[in-house]
């Protein structure tokens, strides 16, 4: 005789933007103060309610525009959850192997790629760093740096910045979850943050960081024929670099190498 299993209750769906805004609510997780201070002593039932029934029509209510993007469910599939950062120390490791030091711990950095629902299709936006930047400046990016100690982890990191940036505000992004880390030779390991942006967003670059915000259809740089592998000599070996071409961009580097990772996930996925 087969014994019936309980479901596992759900797992908190805390996700570490723990901020309350002028509604009362978390920031990350939309609970209020009330709702967070009783999730220890709730059981099961009322947990998963909270979780499934009334933390999902609050998101509803709020970003709304996150229902428009029509690429959502497939990405939560793919993608790593947002209450947990993937640990990995970089799926480009191997290519990069002689050119990182056995001892060297690369500096943490966060970005958003932003993925914008427009009644053409999804766009995903980028920007041109400024020229005369200590990194990268002059090349195509997402928004994003390094990690401070003040930052609630690799999401708090990537809205911070967003906002520096270009002033995105938090109540227009809808964070879905995370993309494989990917490691620079400039010494940082990346983890992307994917999440869909208010269509209403007006970018206010910050020019100090940011020439330029501009989008790129998700379906263009998700065609694997866009994408070119270009062979170049770096230190002693032939090393392959990605890069696409966009009208007045060349979009290349470690942004390209995201937008792979990306591509390969939903195929994966598919």
């Amino acid at each position: 005789m087969s014994v019936p299993i309980d479901p596992p209750a759900p797992s908190s769906p805390c996700i570490g933007l723990c901020r309350l805004d002028g509604d009362g609510l978390c920031e990350g997780c939309l609970r209020s103060g009330a709702e967070i201070g009783a999730w220890p002593r709730m059981d099961e039932a009322q947990r998963r309610h909270l979780m499934e029934d009334v933390l999902r029509h609050r998101q509803l209510q709020r970003q709304a525009f996150l229902q428009r993007l029509h690429e959502r469910s497939g990405l939560q599939r793919v993608l790593h959850p947002l209450r947990q950062p993937p640990r990995e120390p970089g799926w480009n490791r191997e290519e990069l192997h002689d050119l990182l030091l056995p001892d060297h711990q690369p500096a943490e950095a966060a970005v958003l790629v932003g993925l914008v629902p427009r009644d053409e299709g999804t766009r995903v936006l980028l920007t041109l760093r400024t020229d005369g930047l200590r990194h990268h400046g002059g090349q195509v990016s997402f928004p994003g740096g390094r990690i401070e100690a003040s930052d609630r982890g690799v999401l708090g990191a990537a809205l911070r910045e967003s906002h520096e940036e270009i002033a995105l505000p938090v109540g227009q992004v809808a964070p879905l979850g995370y993309l494989d880390p990917l490691l620079t030779i400039s010494g940082f390991r990346i983890t992307p943050v994917v999440a869909a942006i208010d269509p209403d967003f007006n970018p206010r670059p910050e020019l100090g960081e940011v020439a330029q915000v501009f989008e790129v259809p998700l379906d263009y740089l998700m065609e694997p024929s866009r994408l070119r592998h270009i062979d170049m000599d770096y230190r002693g070996r032939t090393r392959t670099v990605l890069e696409y071409d966009w009208p007045g961009q060349r979009i290349w580097g470690a942004t390209a190498a995201i937008l792979y990772n990306l591509r390969r996930r939903l195929e994966e996925g598919a």
